[in-house]
């Protein structure tokens, strides 16, 4: 069994290859065969890689899940494909940066995703959040946004300290740079 991500339909449908499937909560949804290229059911191991296939966080819902069964993989990103999949929780925008950092943290020399942004970021109003890796990062967004940041090592992409905000008004206030430790620069 695997953890992965995977985006849905608001009424957790999905269309694959053309045909639709409803997945159910609770129990583990199955198929005959998994093929990244052809079917079963996909996900992907960094959360972030959903968005290449549910791009529209406001329209969309993500889970964490659990992968089982026949498993393949294929270059295409960090997508999977199973035959088993269970729902295991639903994401919501700041678990959702949350689990995202803990992957870049875990598998620091991967390629980033393109959502990634190097040392200075600003969230956009389509995502409603922003993830910044660097040296010194740093990022802003709006009210509701939410910033994720990575210091890297020195030498290296290796995570050296992590850190996840949201623009409040209060202690986080909107179009403003914050560094790693949530001060602004």
């Amino acid at each position: 069994m695997v953890l992965a991500y995977k985006g849905f339909e608001q009424d957790l449908s999905c269309t694959s290859g053309g045909n639709r499937f409803q997945y159910a909560l609770g129990r583990w949804n199955e198929e005959p065969e998994a093929n990244c290229g052809r079917n079963g059911f996909h996900c992907a191991e960094n959360p972030l890689d959903c968005l290449r296939y549910y791009p529209e966080w406001k329209k969309s819902v993500y889970y964490l899940v659990a992968a089982g069964g026949d498993i393949d993989e294929d270059e295409v990103d960090s997508k999977i494909s199973c035959t088993r999949l269970r729902l295991i929780k639903q994401l919501d925008l700041e678990g959702f940066v949350a689990h995202s950092l803990n992957y870049i943290w875990n598998h620091p020399f991967r390629e980033d995703n393109s959502k990634v942004q190097k040392e200075k970021g600003e969230a956009l109003a389509s995502d409603g959040f922003v993830i910044v890796r660097g040296k010194t990062p740093k990022a802003k967004g709006q009210m509701g946004d939410v910033l994720g940041l990575i210091k890297e090592e020195r030498g290296n992409k290796r995570a050296k300290r992590v850190g996840i905000y949201v623009v409040d008004g209060k202690t986080i206030l909107p179009d403003t740079w914050y560094n790693i430790y949530g001060k602004r620069t």
